[in-house]
């Protein structure tokens, strides 16, 4: 028996501020579309459940796992990455206290902390512990994250 195509439906998403139309199969990820699609490879893929949060992206101004998501389930949405999040005069306050404390290594979770920190409110004056519950869903196996309490404490003014 051949194999069957895929439907596909067209979809446009707001990435970075740039829109993009693409015609997309109903099962296509959405961290796929973003990565092999649109290049923007500081998205990364772990565990491919949702559970690691190397994959966040954020839609609409809230944290999203790209690797459970369907690129078609984004059709209309506001797209931030953290290729996104970089002004074009330098580092954001929260990636330049990731460089002074150490708060990344290998580098393969800072994009998905990054994004999910970037959708925080440090109004809240978020106690350390609130931090750590904060990025529970983002697994790092560097760090220990103390590094990462230490930067997000600079960048907040703590």
């Amino acid at each position: 028996m051949p194999d069957t195509p895929s439907p596909t439906s067209d979809i446009t998403v707001t990435v970075n501020g740039r829109t993009h139309r693409r015609s997309v199969p109903a099962r296509r990820l959405l961290v796929d579309l973003l990565r092999e699609d649109l290049a923007l490879t500081g998205t990364h893929v772990g565990c491919e459940h949702g559970v690691c949060g190397a994959c966040t992206i954020l839609i609409d101004g809230q944290p999203a796992r790209s690797c459970i998501t369907l690129a078609v389930q984004a059709d209309g949405a506001e797209i931030t990455t953290v290729e996104g999040l970089t002004p074009d005069d330098g580092l954001t306050p929260m990636q330049r206290a990731f460089a002074d404390h150490h708060a990344l290594q290998c580098g393969f979770c800072t994009s998905g902390l990054l994004l999910t920190l970037a959708a925080a409110d440090p109004d809240d004056h978020p106690t350390d512990a609130d931090i750590r519950n904060l990025l529970g869903g983002n697994l790092c196996r560097c760090t220990g994250y103390q590094h990462i309490i230490n930067a997000v404490n600079q960048a907040w003014n703590r």
